[in-house]
């Protein structure tokens, strides 16, 4: 996802470990669904391939809510993470050893993006790689190459299941691209010719996916648009893409969008990666300026029009929970500090910021969530914050109830 300005945030760090330490959160029990708070963590060493493991750098989850299982893009071993969540189990790694890994460069790491579709797993990965594996053996099915030359990683991605087509974004090429690439549902195997959809005007390059079955159409976070290219545009916007490659723009303002997830009444929530002040100007925290007003922004897909949700920012991935009806955002640029944000989809209100952690070697921006028990589940790097993560950890996030 969104990696190009590494935050100044560890002068913030006392008041995040204060926070996690009296396990306060900014929600409150009475709200629809619960406060929202850490109920467990997974130890990324604790499956039975992963005993001299860590989890340090990562990319994009996935939830497949019909087999209940967790997918994480672990570019520090080379894998596929798989958690049961339903019973907060660790229980394998998926072609360990085949994906890149983080080069130092996010531009030219890999894993990126996970998608799953019935038995498919659809896995971005670099150089320009797109791979299908089959969940019932977990063997390689096909590869693909958005790009024979490109270098760079293929990134976000995203699936029409009526019509068997993925949307994968090359972020990092310029001007960032995206390709349409035909599934045979039957096999999993990709459909040759692709098509190549380019984003001239984006000059931040381009973000998460959605597929949206009501309007038939892909939107893409566009963070920046025909601006400095440096992530302090303050026009962004929403592609939106037809299967014949034809793009349309959404326009937002001051937000630098990179994580999209579609919500309720035809919604999609924005992560906004990027925080600005009360002025319109990009807000540093390596150099602050008073009143910075961190958001997300809900657009809707059909007309365009955006409510600013105030109070949380510095988003990468967001998700939305058709189990309590509420978005969550991995927001690793928060200016109080990483966070787990939970907006009320339908009243379009924050309901709660959760703190993280920010250890020097990654952040928690990853997350996704299993409606079928309503607990989000966040990758949280190697830390001495959290007991049990001290080599990383999947933390588990949700409402107590009676089977917490």
């Amino acid at each position: 996802m969104l990696m190009r300005r590494c935050f100044a945030l560890t002068l913030l760090l006392g008041t995040i470990l204060s926070a996690l330490l009296l396990g306060v959160g900014a929600g409150r029990a009475d709200e629809p669904g619960g406060a929202v708070t850490l109920l467990s963590v997974i130890p990324a060493t604790s499956c039975p391939t992963c005993a001299g493991d860590t989890l340090k750098v990562f990319d994009i989850a996935w939830v497949d809510a019909a087999t209940q299982r967790f997918y994480l893009a672990d570019r520090t071993n080379k894998a596929i993470a798989v958690v049961d969540t339903r019973h907060n189990v660790y229980l394998k790694q998926i072609q360990k050893g085949l994906f890149k890994g983080f080069t130092g460069s996010n531009n030219t790491s890999g894993p990126d993006g996970v998608v799953v579709a019935g038995p498919w797993l659809f896995v971005t990965d670099a150089p320009s790689t797109v791979w299908s594996i089959d969940l019932r053996t977990d063997a390689v099915v096909d590869m693909l190459q958005t790009d024979p030359v490109s270098q760079n990683r293929t990134d976000e991605l995203a699936y029409d299941p009526d019509d068997g087509v993925i949307l994968a974004v090359n972020n990092a090429d310029n001007p960032p691209f995206a390709t349409l690439i035909r599934v045979d549902k039957q096999t999993g195997k990709f459909i040759r010719p692709t098509q190549r959809v380019t984003f001239g005007f984006a000059t931040n390059g381009a973000e998460q996916p959605a597929w949206n079955p009501r309007t038939h159409r892909f939107y893409v976070s566009i963070p920046e648009v025909n601006g400095p290219g440096d992530g302090t545009g303050p026009n962004g916007a929403v592609a939106v893409v037809t299967l014949g490659g034809h793009v349309d723009l959404l326009p937002v303002d001051r937000c630098q969008p990179a994580g999209l997830t579609l919500g309720p009444h035809n919604d999609l929530l924005l992560g906004c990666s990027e925080t600005f002040d009360r002025n319109g100007n990009h807000w540093d925290p390596a150099n602050p300026t008073p009143n910075p007003t961190p958001k997300q922004v809900i657009m809707n897909a059909g007309t365009g029009a955006t409510t600013d949700v105030f109070g949380v920012g510095g988003s990468d991935e967001v998700w939305f929970n058709a189990g309590d009806g509420r978005y969550y955002t991995g927001s690793r640029n928060n200016p109080q500090g990483p966070a787990l944000g939970v907006i009320d989809a339908d009243s379009k209100t924050l309901i709660q910021v959760i703190p993280t952690v920010a250890p020097p070697s990654g952040s928690a921006h990853s997350v996704a969530v299993d409606r079928n028990n309503n607990h989000a589940i966040v990758p949280l790097p190697a830390n001495n914050r959290i007991n049990g993560c001290d080599r990383g950890c999947f933390g588990v996030y949700g409402a107590p109830n009676a089977d917490d």
